[in-house]
């Protein structure tokens, strides 16, 4: 991947509002967070974790070359749990969270706010397009572990919990999914095919910071999503 394009998408602004967003700071300071709080978190977390790899498997599809195939491959095989199921990422979700005493249903059943909805809706769209598809991973890949780490500090906060196999396993792969997003973002690339990277990748922050906007109303009680999705 050129410097160039990898140094512009780190020292974008739209990244950096998303990886500070105050979301994080409240959960980690806020006197008043609880355990119904941080069940609505993970039931709308829930939603784009559960899309990730669809939305990966039909990226690879779209893409230009083997190489761009290859690397994004990797990533999907290792979010799928390395051949074995039970450490799919979204099955370590739920075993993490269902072991510190969350029910199942808060965890993997709630309906999503508009804001989530809209998320997963682009990344389904987004996954259509070699240029647009590559922007949402990067940019996704760039800003994930910080995410993680903020829905595990809420966790830990109110349930005492020391060890979240889900944020363990993030951290440990996270370094990884970077490294392949990049080898997907090969150099040899047009100008318009680096700007519709970055683009999209901008596009994809301002929907996280959408989302985190909707759970911060949803800490103040001004927004709550649905008890739980329609079966």
């Amino acid at each position: 991947m050129i410097p160039t394009i990898r140094q512009a998408l780190m020292k974008d602004n739209r990244r950096a509002e998303l990886i500070n967003h105050p979301f994080f700071a409240r959960v980690k300071q806020s006197p008043d967070l609880d355990r119904d709080q941080v069940a609505r978190f993970l039931g709308q977390w829930w939603h784009p974790l559960h899309f990730f790899p669809t939305f990966l498997s039909r990226l690879v599809s779209n893409l230009r070359d083997i190489e761009m195939k290859t690397a994004v491959s990797k990533i999907l095989w290792e979010e799928l749990g390395e051949g074995k199921p039970d450490r799919a990422h979204e099955r370590v979700y739920v075993d993490t969270m269902t072991a510190v005493g969350f029910p199942a249903e808060a965890v993997n059943a709630a309906a999503p706010l508009p804001a989530t909805e809209r998320l997963v809706q682009r990344y389904s769209e987004a996954a259509t397009d070699c240029w647009t598809g590559l922007g949402f991973l990067y940019g996704t890949e760039v800003a994930d572990l910080a995410m993680v780490s903020g829905i595990g500090v809420s966790v830990r906060r109110v349930t005492g919990a020391k060890q979240l196999p889900w944020v363990t396993i993030h951290a440990h792969q996270e370094p990884g999914h970077i490294e392949s997003a990049q080898e997907a973002i090969t150099s040899e690339l047009s100008e318009i095919e680096i700007h519709k990277i970055h683009e999209a990748a901008r596009e994809m922050w301002s929907l996280w910071i959408a989302f985190f906007d909707a759970l911060d109303a949803a800490f103040d009680g001004r927004e709550r999503a649905p008890e739980h999705a329609q079966a």
